[in-house]
Parts: structure tokens; sequence; C-alpha cells
């Protein structure tokens, strides 16, 4: 902030400063020698958010907007209902919108910085929903400079620093993503990411710490979109269930009917030790419960990815997530 001249803040959350850490951000802040206004003003809210913008004085005008609000609820597509979407939407693309409608007359506005995630770059299992609401700050981004405007959509990965949306993680989730080859990005190396995303003047970038050796590891095709990162002879998966090719209803078709149980519990073992992290299947107890074997919404979710990731029969098994949102304090400045 003081390397960039920002002397004047205007921060905006649903709670204003009755916001958990409200009050240390302002006193750090103001201890950086800035001037913090905080207004209790939800972004999505368009009467409430031209309130709070009201409040800016004419002798310091907007200069700039960062937009970082989202909420997170997972779970797999069928299991979404219009509340669900509307929660999770609600922040990004309607407080996104406001912020740009509101602003774009601005004459002195030269940076409008909006945080995305890259689940809407490379998706996220149980992440339709926050996936669909990121790309729509992207989707702006472009919009904007098509206009003329300006405008950065920066698309993080995982923060190091715990937060409302993260904070349910625990070890087996982040050691899954590190063995996927997406590194955490670190609370010193974040200011830095962002300077050098604005400095590369794209409407949409992303930021994310990459272990390429450790995606190189990983079976099967790599992204598309990592695809020149990587670059990887194809592996197929190495599972020790003896299943053979094909799809996993030919797979069935070949087999006896009372064979067939049997198969898709092995197919389905294959799936959690994957998800989990371990390298035999044997190691999964089938009588276990889901919970007792280590699995909260963000894995069971993997494992539902996973386990239909191919053709299958309608008796493929399937898991929903109903993980309640979990608000992050959102900042317009």
């Amino acid at each position: 902030m003081a390397e960039h001249g920002i002397k004047r803040l205007l921060l905006t959350s649903r709670r204003g400063l009755k916001a958990e850490g409200a009050d240390q951000l302002v006193a750090e802040l103001s201890g950086l020698g800035a001037e913090v206004t905080v207004v209790a003003a939800d972004a999505a809210d368009r009467a409430a958010l031209r309130a709070a913008l009201d409040v800016i004085p004419d002798e310091h005008p907007l200069t700039g907007v960062v937009h970082t609000a989202g909420v997170l609820d997972d779970g797999l597509f069928n299991a979404l209902t219009p509340e669900r979407l509307e929660a999770v939407l609600r922040p990004k693309v309607d407080g996104a919108w406001n912020l740009h409608d509101l602003t774009r007359d601005q004459q002195h506005l030269t940076a409008f910085v909006l945080f995305s995630s890259i689940a809407g770059t490379i998706g996220g299992p149980g992440q339709s929903n926050y996936a669909a609401a990121n790309v729509f700050m992207d989707a702006l981004a472009q919009h904007r400079r098509a206009n003329g405007l300006s405008a950065t959509s920066v698309a993080w990965g995982l923060w190091e620093q715990i937060s409302g949306m993260t904070g349910q993680l625990d070890e087996t989730d982040l050691k899954r993503m590190a063995r996927a080859g997406f590194k955490p990005v670190g609370i010193q190396d974040g200011p830095a990411m962002l300077d050098s995303a604005l400095q590369l003047d794209r409407a949409a970038v992303v930021a994310n710490p990459l272990d390429i050796a450790a995606m190189r590891r990983q079976p099967g095709k790599p992204l598309t979109v990592l695809g020149a990162l990587v670059r990887t002879p194809f592996r197929g998966k190495a599972r020790n269930t003896g299943t053979g090719g094909g799809t996993l209803a030919e797979q069935l078709a070949v087999l006896a009917p009372e064979d067939r149980l049997a198969f898709l519990v092995r197919r389905l073992l294959a799936e959690v030790a994957e998800v989990l992290g371990h390298t035999d299947a044997g190691r999964i107890d089938a009588e276990q419960s889901f919970t007792a074997l280590g699995f909260d919404s963000s894995p069971r979710s993997s494992c539902a990815t996973a386990s239909t990731s191919s053709p299958q029969p309608s008796c493929g098994p399937r898991w929903s997530s109903t993980t309640p949102p979990r608000p992050r304090w959102p900042i317009s400045c």
C-alpha cells in the first residue's frame, strides 16, 4: 500500500466494523499511514453500495476498486438448488456488476481489480456454482476492457493464510492439492503476485504457484489448460483393481451378474484410495463409513467426480455435499 502511494481507503462489508477482524485491519492500515473509512454495505445490494460510494468526497475521487467477496457452498451439480446457487453467485456476480455499473463513469478510476478463483479456470470438485461465479468475474474484466475501461481479474489458488472460506480444509485436503501440483499462495508472496498480475496488463490472469514435477507424476492426461506447462506423455491411472480397460459400463457388461457387485466395490475402493492419497486400495476397509475413512465434503466430491468421470450405468456411486456457506469479508476500496 505504501509502495503504491495509497493514502485513503473505503472498506465495505455487510457488517462493517462488526465484521471479525475489522478493528485489527483498520489499525494495521492506519499504522501504515492510510486514512480508513469503514461502511456496512453489501456490494450485491445496489442501493446500499451506491450510498457507500456517495461518502467519497469530490476532492478525493475514487481511483481504484478491489472486489474480493466470495462464498462457498460445495456440492455435486444435481444437488444444487436455486437457493444454493444464489448464495454463491450473489457476492461475486451481483457485487462485481454493481461495482462496474456504479463506477463506469468515474473519470479518475485507473484500477478495477476482481479477485477470481482458479476454480473458474480448471474447475474444482463439487464447485460448479463457485466456478461459474468466478468465470463471470473473468468475463466481466474482458467486457470492461472491450469497452475501454480498466479491469484485471486475478484467479487465485488457495492462500496459505486461513480464511473463512478455507478454514474447513484439513491436512488431507492440503496433501491432496499438493500431490496434484497446486501449492498455496504464501502470505508474503501474494502481494508481489498481485503486483505482477497487474503489470501484465491483461484482462484475466491466474495466480497460483505450481509444482510442475508433481503434475507430471499424475496419472492420466494433464488438464488441457496446463498441457503446455506439464508436457508429459500420457499415462493411464495405475490401479490395483485388475479391472482392465474400457468404460465402467463396458467392464460390467462382460462380467457375470454375480461378479458385478464385487467388481464395483473394488473400483470404488480404488477411487477412495486415490482421493485419500493411499497407494494401495487394500488399505481401505469397505465396511468403514466415509467419515471414519477421513472424508469431508471436499474429498467426498472429489471421489464422486472421479467415479462419474466416464460413462457408466445409473447404479454408479454418487454423493452430495451440503456444506453450509462460509462468507468471507468482502472489501471494495
